[in-house]
């Protein structure tokens, strides 16, 4: 196992342990995985709902980015950096939510490897367990076309370890379940029941395509791919509705992955397990209920937010304009009568101020100060006798 399989097993662990619980309190593969679908959505919940959040307060403001984009519609940059600004006095951050849509798709990768190594990665067994089973198999005479890789009648053995087909151990648990005498005496082994619906969930649509049957289980193995694409490109097309209208080169693009994406989902569904496939139906259709609940829920709070700051401003223009109208008022009342013992006290007070005036004396003519100039002397040219 290399560095990046070292990882990715440890990431696979908890994921794991959760499947595990739900298989043994349902007893049904299909059911443990839907369940564990709605336990990974409540967990990531807090996150997607501020993200849900911005997209919202995004959304709202549609009408104003669309005018920015006309406006300056002959100059990218100037409009770039206009609905920056916008976004910035708004306290929006348009890529405040993509970071979470990129979880998924660890979770993803986690699952398929839980569903394909189902010994190792589901029941968390090691690879001596493998090659005890693989021994077992071929002591039984039985088969190993799907399991091992074969070179010239062969297994191939690499580092002591036989090397396995993509599917090899999905194929040899359903071989080991022959040997429950064998399987039973295995700490942590769990005979995993893999119908779901009639379904063999560990069998691939493509392969029910080319048996060319018109059963129950063949058509329904069939309809998973399509559910899958189709869920997801209903939920993609209710995401794209409810964020702002892009105009111009990425437009285009926009529209591009709306429609690529489910049919990737497609393609995949096919070629890998229908488990998969299960997982991918649940998790559109749980994202779509939750994207109705939040879109309204945040719809409404958000109304209610613009409410109380409209009448915030409006209370604030009325207690300005309130202040106003008193200042006007006051500097048109007259100003109050005297009497004539104020009259003569305030004239006293006026005429006390004014001799307050500092100079120098010997400049000072009544009460004109410098009126003889700094220098003033009055005995200057007397003679000294």
């Amino acid at each position: 196992m290399g560095f990046f399989g070292t990882i990715g097993y440890f990431i696979c662990i908890p994921f794991a342990a959760l499947l595990r619980l739900f298989y043994n309190l349902t007893g049904s593969y299909g059911v443990a995985i839907i369940l564990f679908t709605l336990v990974i959505k409540l967990i990531l919940l807090p996150f997607q709902m501020k993200s849900k959040k911005s997209m919202i307060r995004m959304s709202r403001m549609n009408g104003r980015i669309q005018e920015i984009q006309k406006k300056y519609a002959n100059n990218q940059a100037k409009m770039n950096e206009e609905i920056q600004k916008f976004y910035a006095e708004e306290g929006v951050n348009p890529m405040s939510g993509c970071l979470w849509s990129f979880i998924p798709l660890p979770i993803l990768l986690a699952l398929y490897s839980i569903i394909r190594q189902p010994i190792t990665h589901f029941m968390m067994l090691s690879e001596e367990v493998v090659e005890k089973l693989i021994s077992a198999v071929s002591a039984a005479g039985m088969s190993l076309e799907g399991i091992v890789q074969m070179k010239d009648g062969a297994a191939v053995i690499n580092n002591g370890i036989t090397q396995l087909m993509p599917y090899g151990q999905i194929n040899l648990v359903k071989a080991a379940s022959q040997f429950p005498e064998l399987t039973g005496s295995i700490s942590g082994w769990i005979d995993v029941n893999y119908q779901f619906l009639g379904m063999d969930l560990t069998s691939t649509p493509w392969t029910a395509v080319k048996s060319i049957t018109f059963s129950a289980a063949v058509i329904g193995l069939i309809l998973i791919p399509i559910l899958a694409g189709g869920s997801q490109l209903l939920f993609s097309w209710l995401t794209m509705k409810q964020q702002p209208t892009p105009e111009g080169p990425g437009a285009g693009s926009t529209k591009t992955m709306m429609y690529m994406m489910p049919l990737m989902s497609v393609y995949f569904a096919f070629i890998m397990p229908a488990a998969l496939g299960v997982y991918w139906i649940a998790q559109s259709v749980i994202s779509l209920v939750q994207e109705q609940i939040l879109g309204k829920f945040y719809t409404k709070k958000l109304e209610a937010e613009e409410s109380a700051r409209y009448e915030a401003r409006q209370a604030d223009r009325q207690k300005r304009m309130e202040e106003g109208r008193r200042q006007q008022e006051k500097f048109k009342e007259p100003a109050p009568k005297m009497t004539l013992k104020e009259k003569q006290k305030a004239a006293q007070e006026a005429k006390a101020s004014k001799k307050k005036i500092t100079t120098n004396e010997a400049g000072r003519v009544d009460d004109r100060p410098y009126a003889r100039g700094r220098s003033y002397q009055a005995d200057r040219y007397d003679s000294e006798k």
